[in-house]
C-alpha cells in the first residue's frame, strides 16, 4: 500500500483544485520559504483525523480554508483527498484504491467520506488503524516533532512506541472493554442501590400484606352481615317512605289549590296595581294640565295687567287732554265775551259816532262861520288837532291789539310749558323704562350666558368624568392583574420554598440526614452539593446532568461527620447516601486550551458555577473535568478532536462520555434542583417587583377614583347651576316682553306731545311778530301825536279873542272829532280785537278738534285695550272654569283612585292571610317533605354505603347477604369485626401488589445483578487478557525496535552505540521510556546534552529503527534535515534510499542532498501573492534525457 495522489482545493493556500501524483519511491517538495510546503504536510494529517488547529498551525479549524487574497476572495469551504493504492489489501476494504475525503466549512460543519460515501470520522480511525498512518501514528513527522519526541516525557513518548509496536488496537478493544467495564461497575452500582432500596422495602411490604390480606378476611365476613343489615334497614325505609309520600302528596294537593288561589289574588293585586299606576298617571297628567292651565292663567293675568297699566296710563292722558280742553274752553268763553263785548261796544260806538256826525254837522256848520271869520289860521290849527287827534286814536287802538295778543300769547305760553312738562315727564319715564329695558336685555344675555357657559361645563366636566373614569377602570384592571400576578408569584414561591425545605427531589435517606441536622443531631453537615452552588438558568440543565446523582452527594466537615451520618442511616434502614468530607476531597480543573478554539465551547463545568470559596476543591471534583458545549453536534465535534478523552455535556443535558459513548434523551429524575433555586430567585425578585408596582397602582387608582368622583360633583353642581340658569332666562324672557309693551305705548305718547308743541312753537312764533309790529306802529302814532301837540300849542298863542269863540266852538268840534276818532279807534280796535278774537277763537277751535282726535284716539285705543282687557278677563273666568272643572275631574279621580287603592288593600290583605295560610301549609308540606326527603337520604345513604363499601345495588347485594339468628346478633357481630378491623390500624391494601411487584423486581434485580457480576467477569478476562496480549506484543516489539535502534544509530553515526530502556520493565504498558545514546568517541550522554545536530539525527535513526521493524505504507517528512550538516545530509539521503523499498517518501526539504536522492521533485512558488502553484519534474526521466549517468 503506497499513497498514489493527494488532491487539495480551498485548503489554505492552495484555493485552485491541485493534484500531486506520487510514485511507490522518494518524492521531495522543494521551494521558498513561506511557499506552502508545510501546507501539503498538513493537508495529509487533516485528511486523516486531525482535529487539533494548533497542530495544523491555526488559531482555529477555520483558518484551513483559503481567506482570500487582495485579487482573490476567500472560498467557503476546504477540501483534500487522499487515494491509496491497496492493491496488498493492507486497509480492511475489498477495493484496490481507497480515495479518503475531508471536507470543512466555514460554518463549522465536517464532512468525511471513505470511497466517495458519507463515513465518520471514528471510521476513518478504525481503517488507518495499526498502520502508522492515525492521528498517532509515526507516518506524518512535521516541523519541530523530530526534536518533539526527544524534549517530551518519557512517559509521553509511548505513543509512537505503541503505534509502531502494532498495539493499537489492542489498546482501542482494552479501552472499549474498559467503557464496557466502567458501564457494567454503573449498572451494578445502580442495580446494588436499587436492591438496596427494594431490600429496605420487601420486608415492610411482606409485613403490610399479611396485615392486609387478615383485613381482607375481616372485611369479607363484615361485608356479609352489614350488607343484611342494611338490606333489613332499606326495607324499613321504603315502608315510612311510602306513607311520607302519600302524605305529602295530599298536603301538596292542598298546597297547590292554595297557591292558584294566592296566584288570583296576586293577579288581581297586580291588576289593581296597574290600574292604580294609570290612575296614578292620569292623576298625574291632571295636574300637569291644572298646573299647566293655572301658569296660562297667570300667564292671562300678567298680560291683564300690562293692558290695565295701558289702560291707565291712557285714561291719564285722556284726563290730561281733557283737562286742556276744559282750559281751553274756559278760555274759550272768555273770548267769545270779549267778541260779544266789543260788537255790542262796536254798535254803541256806532250809535254814538252817528250822534257825533250830527254834532259835528252842526259844529261844522258853526265851524265855517267861524272859519270864514278866523281865516286861514284856525283852518290850519283846526287841522293840525284833527291830525293829532287821529294819531292819537291809532295809538290808542294799537296799544289796545297788543293787550289783546299778550293775553293770547300768555295762554298758548302756559299750554307749552304744561305739554312739554308732560313730555319731560314722559322721556324721564321712557328713559327709565330704557334702562329697566337695557338691565333686562342686560340680564337676559347673562343668564343665556350663564345657560351657554352651564352646559360647556357640563360638556367639559363629563368628558373630564369620562376620561377620569377610563383611567380609574383602567387602573383597577391593572390593579386586579397585578394582585393576580402577585398571588399566583406568592403561590409558586410558597411550594417551591416548601418543596426546597422538604428537600424534594432528594432522596429519604437525604432528607433525613438533612432534618437531624437542622434539630442538631448531626454536626459539620453542610448540605447537599446542589444546594452549595448556583449556576445561571441557561447552564442548570448542565450542570444538573453533570452532577447526576452527585447533586445529592452531602457535604460535611469531616470523616467523622460522614461516619455518623452513615451510621445514623443504617440505625433509621433509611437507605444510602454519598458524603464529601471537606478535608479529604480534592480536585483541580483541567486545561481547557484544547477545546476553548472549538466552536460551541461553553467553558468548563466548574467555571459555569459560583459557590462559596472553601467548596472549592469539591466542586472541581465533581465538575472541574467536564466541559459543557452549545450542541450535541458541537460536543460530537470536540469529542473527536480531543480523542474522546473528556466528559462533555450539552446545555440541553446531553453527554459524550471519555471513550466516545453518548449518554441523552429526557432529563434525569433528579433534575430540576438547580432550577428551583434560581425559580425560587426570580420568584422573590418578581414578587417585590410586583408589590411595588401593586402600590403604585394602589395610589394611582386610589387618586383616579378620588378624581372621577369629585369630577362627578363638580358635575352635578353645574348641572343645578344649569336648571337655574334656564329658569332665570324664562323669567327674564317675560319681564322683557312687558317692558317692550311699555316702551311702545311711551313712544305713542312721546309723539303726541311733540306734535301738539311743535303747534304751538309756529303759532306763538307768528304772533310774536305781529305783537312786535304793532308796538312799532304805536309807538310811532305816539311820537307823530307829540309832534302835532307841540306845533299846535304854538299856533294857539297867536289866536285873537276872535278866535276864543271859533276855539270854543273847535274845542267842541275838537272834542266831537276827538270823541269822534276816538270811537272810531275804539271800534276798529275793537273790530280788531274781534277778528283776533275769532281767529284765536278758530286757532283754538282746530286745537281742540286736535285734541278731541287725540281723546277719540286715547279713548279708541282705551277701546281696544279695554276689549282686549275684557277678552282677557273673560278668557281668564274661561280658564278658572276650565281649571275648576279640572280641579273637579281631579277630585273625581282621586276619589275614584282612593277607590281602586282601597280594593287593592283588601286584596294585599286577603294575599296576607293566604300567605300565612299557605305558609303554615308549606311548613307542614316541608315536614313531611323533610321526612320524605329523610327517608330518601336515608335509603340513598344506604345505597350509597352499599355502592361505596362493596359496589353493590340492593338487587345484587341479595346474593351477597349472610344468613344470621336476627338483626342484632347481626349488628353485634358487625360491632366486634370493626373492633377487630381497626385494632389492625390503616392496612395498606395495595401493599399486596406492591409486594409481589416489589418482591418481583427484587428477584429480577438479584438475577440481573448476578448476571451483571458475570459479565464484569468476563470483561475483567478479557481486559486482562487484552493486556496479556499487549504486553507480549508490545515486550517483542519494543526490544527489535531497541534493536535497530542500535544498528541504526552506529550505521549512522559510524559508531557508538544507543538503545531504549523501559523505565519500570515490570509495567511495560504504563512506564515510561528512555533514551540513552553515546555518539562514537564520547561518553555516554543524556539527551539534553546533545548538540541540535545530534538530537535530530538521534530522532531520525530512532524514526528510521521503527521504521524498519514496522514500516509505513507512506511516511510525511516535513525538513527533518534541516539541523544536519552536509555530510549527515549525505547520510540521512543514502538511508532514506534505503528505506524507501518497503516505504514510500514524502520529503519537504530545503537541502541538496535530500533533493539529489529523490525521484520525483516537485516545486512550490507563490507567484501571486497568498497563492501556492505546483511545478512537477520528474528527476530519473531528466537525467536520462540529459544523458547523466550516477
Amino acid at each position: 500500500m503506497f499513497l498514489k495522489s493527494l488532491e487539495i482545493q480551498g485548503f489554505k493556500s492552495f484555493p485552485d483544485k491541485t493534484v500531486l501524483q506520487f510514485g511507490s519511491d522518494i518524492t521531495a517538495i522543494v521551494g521558498p520559504n513561506g511557499s506552502g510546503k508545510s501546507n501539503i504536510s498538513d493537508a495529509i494529517s487533516w485528511v486523516m483525523g486531525e482535529q487539533s488547529s494548533k497542530a495544523l498551525r491555526g488559531a482555529k479549524m477555520e483558518d484551513v480554508i483559503f481567506g482570500g487574497t487582495q485579487k482573490r476572495s476567500a472560498v467557503g469551504f476546504a477540501e483534500a483527498t487522499l487515494v491509496l493504492d491497496n492493491q496488498d489489501g493492507s486497509l480492511k476494504l475489498e477495493t484496490p484504491e481507497v480515495m479518503i475525503t475531508r471536507r470543512y466549512y466555514r460554518s463549522g460543519e465536517s464532512e468525511y467520506y471513505i470511497n466517495k460515501q458519507s463515513a465518520r470520522l471514528r471510521d476513518i480511525h478504525e481503517l488507518l488503524m495499526d498502520t502508522g498512518l492515525g492521528r498517532e501514528g509515526y507516518s506524518n513527522i512535521g516541523q519541530g516533532r523530530i526534536d518533539e519526541i526527544l524534549a517530551v516525557k518519557s512517559t509521553d513518548r509511548r505513543e509512537i512506541f505503541e503505534e509502531a509496536a502494532g498495539i493499537s488496537k489492542c489498546r482501542y478493544r482494552r479501552e472499549e472493554t474498559e467503557r464496557r467495564l466502567a458501564a457494567t461497575e454503573d449498572n451494578l452500582l445502580r442495580i446494588g442501590d436499587k436492591i438496596s432500596e427494594l431490600e429496605m422495602q420487601v420486608e415492610p411490604l411482606r409485613q403490610q400484606a399479611e396485615k392486609a390480606q387478615k383485613y381482607l378476611v375481616l372485611r369479607d365476613e363484615l361485608k356479609g352481615y352489614e350488607i343484611t343489615v342494611w338490606l333489613d334497614s332499606l326495607a324499613k325505609i321504603e315502608a315510612n317512605a311510602k306513607k311520607a309520600e302519600q302524605d305529602y302528596a295530599s298536603a301538596a294537593f292542598i298546597l297547590e289549590q292554595a297557591h292558584n288561589e294566592l296566584s288570583s289574588l296576586y293577579a288581581a293585586s297586580e291588576q289593581l296595581s296597574l290600574e292604580l299606576n294609570r290612575e296614578s298617571l292620569v292623576l298625574e297628567e291632571k295636574r300637569d294640565a291644572i298646573a299647566a292651565a293655572e301658569q296660562e292663567r297667570q300667564q292671562v293675568q300678567a298680560g291683564q295687567a300690562v293692558v290695565q297699566t295701558s289702560i291707565d296710563n291712557t285714561a291719564e292722558n285722556i284726563a290730561r287732554v281733557r283737562q286742556e280742553l276744559a282750559d281751553q274752553e274756559n278760555r274759550s268763553g272768555g273770548i267769545a265775551g270779549q267778541i260779544a263785548e266789543q260788537q255790542a261796544r262796536i254798535a254803541q260806538i256806532g250809535g254814538e259816532l252817528a250822534q257825533i256826525d250830527e254834532k259835528l254837522r252842526a259844529a261844522a256848520e258853526k265851524s265855517k262861520a267861524l272859519t270864514d271869520a278866523s281865516g286861514e289860521a284856525a283852518e290850519k290849527l283846526a287841522a293840525l288837532r284833527a291830525n293829532h287827534t287821529l294819531l292819537t286814536t291809532e295809538a290808542a287802538g294799537r296799544r289796545a291789539e297788543i293787550v289783546s295778543m299778550k293775553t293770547a300769547l300768555s295762554d298758548i305760553l302756559e299750554r307749552k310749558q304744561t305739554l312739554s312738562a308732560d313730555r319731560e315727564a314722559a322721556l324721564a319715564r321712557q328713559k327709565t323704562v330704557a334702562d329697566q329695558a337695557a338691565a333686562c336685555e342686560k340680564s337676559l344675555a347673562a343668564a343665556r350666558e350663564n345657560v351657554t357657559a352651564a352646559q360647556n361645563m357640563i360638556a367639559g366636566y363629563a368628558l373630564r368624568l369620562k376620561a377620569r373614569a377610563d383611567k380609574r377602570d383602567a387602573l383597577k384592571k391593572q390593579l386586579s392583574d397585578a394582585e393576580i400576578g402577585l398571588d399566583t408569584a406568592g403561590s409558586k414561591l410558597r411550594m417551591l420554598r416548601e418543596m426546597e425545605r422538604d428537600y424534594e427531589g432528594f432522596s429519604k435517606a437525604v432528607k433525613l440526614v438533612m432534618q437531624e441536622a437542622a434539630r442538631g443531631a448531626l454536626r459539620g453537615v453542610h448540605g447537599p452539593v446542589s444546594a452549595l452552588i448556583h449556576t445561571d438558568d441557561a447552564f442548570t440543565t448542565a450542570i444538573e446532568t453533570a452532577l447526576g446523582a452527585a447533586m445529592q452527594n452531602i457535604v460535611v466537615d469531616s470523616d467523622n461527620d460522614g461516619k455518623a451520618a452513615i451510621q445514623l442511616l443504617k440505625r433509621r434502614d433509611a437507605g444510602r447516601a454519598t458524603f464529601l468530607p471537606l478535608g479529604s476531597i480534592s480536585g483541580r480543573r483541567m486545561p481547557d486550551g484544547e477545546f476553548r478554539s472549538q466552536h460551541g465551547f461553553v467553558g468548563v463545568a466548574s467555571a459555569l458555577v459560583t459557590f462559596d470559596w472553601k467548596y472549592e476543591s469539591i466542586v472541581e471534583n465533581l465538575l472541574g473535568r467536564t466541559v459543557i458545549a452549545e450542541t450535541l453536534d458541537d460536543a460530537v465535534r470536540m469529542a473527536r478532536a480531543s480523542g474522546s478523552r473528556a466528559r462533555i455535556v450539552t446545555l440541553d443535558g446531553q453527554v459524550m462520555n471519555p471513550g466516545g459513548s453518548m449518554t441523552g434523551g429526557s432529563a434525569s429524575r433528579s433534575a430540576g434542583v438547580l432550577s428551583r433555586a434560581n425559580e425560587i430567585e426570580r420568584l422573590e425578585k418578581q414578587r417585590a417587583e410586583l408589590e411595588k408596582q401593586k402600590k403604585a397602582l394602589q395610589q394611582a387608582y386610589q387618586e383616579a377614583a378620588e378624581s372621577a368622583a369629585k369630577t362627578e360633583f363638580e358635575l352635578t353642581a353645574v348641572q343645578g347651576q344649569l336648571r337655574e340658569a334656564e329658569d332665570e332666562t324664562l323669567r327674564r324672557t317675560e319681564e322683557q316682553k312687558q317692558v317692550q309693551l311699555l316702551q311702545q305705548a311711551l313712544r305713542d305718547n312721546l309723539e303726541s306731545y311733540e306734535a301738539e308743541l311743535s303747534r304751538i312753537e309756529s303759532r306763538s312764533g307768528a304772533d310774536e311778530v305781529r305783537m312786535q309790529t304793532l308796538e312799532t306802529l304805536a309807538a310811532d302814532a305816539a311820537g307823530r301825536a307829540e309832534a302835532l301837540e307841540t306845533q299846535i300849542a304854538g299856533m294857539e298863542q297867536g289866536q285873537s279873542a276872535v278866535s276864543e269863540q271859533t276855539a270854543k266852538l273847535a274845542d267842541e268840534i275838537t272834542a266831537l272829532r276827538l270823541d269822534e276818532a276816538s270811537k272810531n279807534a275804539e271800534r276798529e280796535s275793537a273790530q280788531q280785537s274781534v277778528r283776533q278774537l275769532e281767529s284765536l277763537c278758530e286757532a283754538m277751535q282746530g286745537d281742540r278738534e286736535q285734541k278731541l282726535a287725540l281723546i277719540a284716539g286715547y279713548e279708541a285705543q282705551v277701546g281696544a285695550l279695554e276689549a282686549k282687557l275684557e277678552d282677557s278677563r273673560r278668557q281668564a273666568e274661561r280658564m278658572a272654569q276650565e281649571i275648576g272643572q279640572k280641579r273637579e275631574l281631579l277630585r273625581e279621580a282621586v276619589e275614584h283612585r282612593a277607590g281602586i287603592e282601597a280594593k287593592r288593600n283588601q286584596t294585599e290583605k286577603q294575599v296576607q292571610e293566604k300567605n300565612q295560610s299557605i305558609l303554615l301549609m308549606e311548613r307542614e308540606s316541608a315536614r313531611l317533605e323533610q321526612k320524605k326527603a329523610t327517608s330518601e337520604l336515608e335509603e340513598k345513604q344506604l345505597l350509597d354505603k352499599l355502592w361505596d363499601a362493596y359496589e353493590l345495588t340492593p338487587s345484587t347485594a341479595q346474593a351477597e347477604a349472610a344468613e344470621v339468628e336476627s338483626i342484632a346478633a347481626a349488628s353485634k357481630r358487625i360491632t366486634e369485626l370493626r373492633r377487630k378491623i381497626s385494632a389492625l390500624g390503616t392496612p395498606n391494601l395495595g401493599a399486596i401488589d406492591e409486594f409481589a411487584r416489589v418482591n418481583e423486581r427484587y428477584e429480577y434485580l438479584a438475577g440481573q445483578r448476578d448476571d451483571v457480576l458475570h459479565a464484569r467477569g468476563e470483561l475483567e478476562s478479557i481486559v486482562s487478557s487484552i493486556t496479556n496480549e499487549m504486553t507480549d506484543i508490545f515486550v517483542r516489539e519494543f526490544g527489535r525496535i531497541n534493536e535497530y535502534f542500535g544498528q541504526t544509530f552506529t550505521e549512522m553515526f559510524g559508531g557508538g552505540k544507543a538503545s531504549l530502556v523501559l523505565e519500570d520493565p515490570s509495567q511495560p504498558l504504563e512506564c515510561g521510556i528512555e533514551i540513552r545514546v553515546q555518539p562514537p568517541g564520547k561518553q555516554l550522554k543524556t539527551i539534553t546534552l546533545l548538540s541540535g545536530g545530534e538530537k535530530a539525527f538521534v530522532a531520525i535513526a530512532l524514526y528510521f529503527a521503527i521504521l524498519k521493524v514496522r514500516p509505513t505504507p507512506f511516511c510525511m517528512l516535513d525538513e527533518i534535515d534541516a539541523a544536519l550538516d552536509d555530510r549527515n545530509v549525505e547520510r540521512f539521503a543514502l538511508y532514506l534510499r534505503n528505506l524507501c523499498k518497503k516505504t514510500q517518501f514524502i520529503v519537504i526539504t530545503h537541502r541538496r542532498g535530500t533533493m539529489e536522492a529523490s525521484d520525483v521533485l516537485y516545486g512550490v512558488t507563490m507567484q501571486e501573492q497568498g497563492v501556492s502553484k505546483i511545478l512537477h519534474i520528474r528527476l530519473g526521466e531528466m537525467e536520462q534525457q540529459l544523458g547523466i549517468t550516477g
